[in-house]
């Protein structure tokens, strides 16, 4: 079991690092993706902050990926920083979609679809055919989310990323320790996002570590 979009006190989330892990060991978890939102202000800060909490979070035998979730960045800036997260030591871009509750700047999945640094596409809202095929052709995930509001275009991103042949991952978005899923709740957000029992399958047993390798990830090594 992996998420890759959870959220704690270093951005708007209500739980430490450590403790999102434990609570997320105890539910089955194996891999998780601390995402903080992130801004220029932020960004050095959240990336040093969560790589202090890998060790800790093996003994709990999950294993922690560094990520960040860019949020509210304006179009232009996604590439520059995404690149900058990257080389600061970030293990995972994410980027905050248009999603269809919140006023994200237009254009902002065009331009994550369109980076070679960004590695999921959060909560993409009323995505387009174009930026799903940009997705699948520069290996860029498509978040199927839990997150309520953020899930009313979920069946799109299916409909959309199965034509285009986009990779899908299904993600929490946690804030809270009630937002995290167990086994049954995520295999309930794939199908009834349209999903079918085996492409439910393969995304909710996405292998992270082949697929960042496919993606010529070096952090994640380290």
């Amino acid at each position: 079991m992996y998420d890759l979009h959870v959220h704690t006190l270093l951005s708007d989330g209500e739980m430490l690092p450590i403790e999102l892990i434990r609570r997320a060991s105890v539910l089955g978890y194996r891999t998780i993706a601390i995402a903080d939102h992130v801004d220029q202000s932020s960004l050095a800060h959240v990336i040093a902050s969560i790589s202090e909490v890998k060790e800790a979070a093996l003994m709990y035998d999950v294993r922690l990926l560094c990520a960040v979730e860019l949020t509210h960045i304006p179009p232009a800036l996604i590439a520059p920083m995404a690149e900058k997260a990257r080389g600061l030591g970030a293990d995972l871009v994410v980027v905050h979609g248009e999603t269809v509750v919140e006023p994200v700047a237009p254009g902002t999945n065009m331009a994550a679809c369109a980076c070679e640094y960004v590695d999921v596409l959060a909560h993409p809202g009323l995505i387009t055919k174009e930026e799903a095929d940009l997705a699948a052709r520069n290996g860029i995930a498509l978040e199927i989310t839990s997150r309520a509001g953020h899930n009313r275009a979920n069946g799109r991103v299916v409909a959309y990323a199965r034509a285009a042949g986009a990779r899908m991952v299904v993600n929490s978005d946690a804030h809270a320790p009630s937002d995290l899923l167990d086994e049954r709740a995520r295999l309930c957000v794939a199908l009834g996002s349209g999903l079918s029992k085996q492409e439910a399958r393969l995304s909710l047993n996405l292998n992270i570590e082949d697929w960042m390798k496919d993606k010529g990830h070096i952090n994640y090594y380290i």
